[in-house]
Formats: structure tokens, C-alpha cells, sequence
């Protein structure tokens, strides 16, 4: 089973190559990242460090025994102890629960590591594998939303807060 790491610089390599793999498949259902994202991505990627370093976000990758980086979950524009899900399993690795799994591990690190109480996410209507997702995850729909042109549902879910985040949090 892949680990779900804490992004690193050195995951740079890893991660590019599994967003050129997959852009075509992950194009199918999201917005393209564009060809700038690719022609940028080592800027782009210690961009992402900083706002993690900061705690403006927090990026996952789920790693294989080999190296290869085959999903990424990532806790974005974290305000008031929420921020806003997202994730993206490779295409090989695509249906074997990866995004479940490493959704509820993000989760729990969302309340016990990052002091959160809230998460967001969104989502196609014709994207029924992730409405699955976070549907098995705990998020429940809150109502309606428009993700590149295409109608789509926003989710939430409240998290639990932990003995140890709450004590980070009064700090």
C-alpha cells in the first residue's frame, strides 16, 4: 500500500512525472493544469513549500515502494482552522480505495496535526467516483457549485477536534 508522505522537495521529480502521466486522465474530469504548470513546475513546486512552510496549505503525496508518487491530497487556503480539499489518484492506480484511504489519513491529520475543524471539497456532478470518495469519507453535500463551466456539488465535513490541537491552538 502507498504511504502517504508530507510534500518534500525532493518528491519534485516524482511528482512531475505522475502529473505528465496522468494529465490526459485527470483532464477527463478536472480543469487542465495548462502547459505552464509543466514549463514552471520546479518554481511552482517551492512555491507550494513556502505556503506549506506557512501553513497556508498542507500538500500530500502518496508514495509507492518504489519511489513513484501515484496520488497527492493537499489541504488548501487553510483560514479560520478550514481549508479546502483536493485530491488526484494516478490512472494505474485508479479504484483500488488509494483515495479513501489516503482522504480519511488527511482527515486525521487535518484535526490532530493542523488544528482544523472544518473541510471543504467540490466536485463534478458527473464525477461519481469522487462523490464516492467523500461520501465514504464523511463530507455530506451543502449545495450546489459550478467547477469549470460544468455543475458540480460542495461538500464539508466537520472535523473533531483533538486534545493535542487544541493545545497548539491556544499557543
Amino acid at each position: 500500500m502507498p504511504e502517504l508522505q508530507r510534500l518534500r522537495l525532493d518528491h519534485g521529480p516524482a511528482l512531475l512525472a505522475f502529473e505528465k502521466e496522468n494529465r490526459a486522465y485527470f483532464a477527463a474530469s478536472i480543469p487542465d493544469r495548462g502547459d505552464d504548470y509543466f514549463a514552471r513546475f520546479d518554481e511552482r513546486h517551492t512555491a507550494l513549500l513556502a505556503e506549506q512552510a506557512a501553513g497556508v496549505c498542507h500538500f500530500h503525496v502518496l508514495v509507492d515502494n518504489g519511489g513513484r508518487v501515484v496520488g497527492r491530497v493537499n489541504l488548501i487556503d487553510v483560514v479560520d482552522r478550514s481549508a479546502d480539499l483536493g485530491y488526484r489518484i494516478a490512472n494505474s492506480a485508479a479504484g483500488q480505495g488509494l483515495a479513501t484511504q489516503a482522504v480519511h489519513q488527511v482527515c486525521t491529520l487535518a484535526s490532530t496535526e493542523y488544528g482544523l475543524t472544518t473541510l471543504r471539497a467540490a466536485t463534478t456532478l458527473d464525477n461519481a467516483a469522487s462523490q464516492a470518495v467523500l461520501t465514504r469519507t464523511g463530507f455530506v453535500p451543502v449545495g450546489e457549485t459550478v467547477l469549470d463551466g460544468r455543475p458540480g456539488l460542495q461538500y464539508e465535513r466537520h472535523l473533531e477536534p483533538t486534545a493535542h490541537a487544541a493545545l497548539d491552538s491556544d499557543i
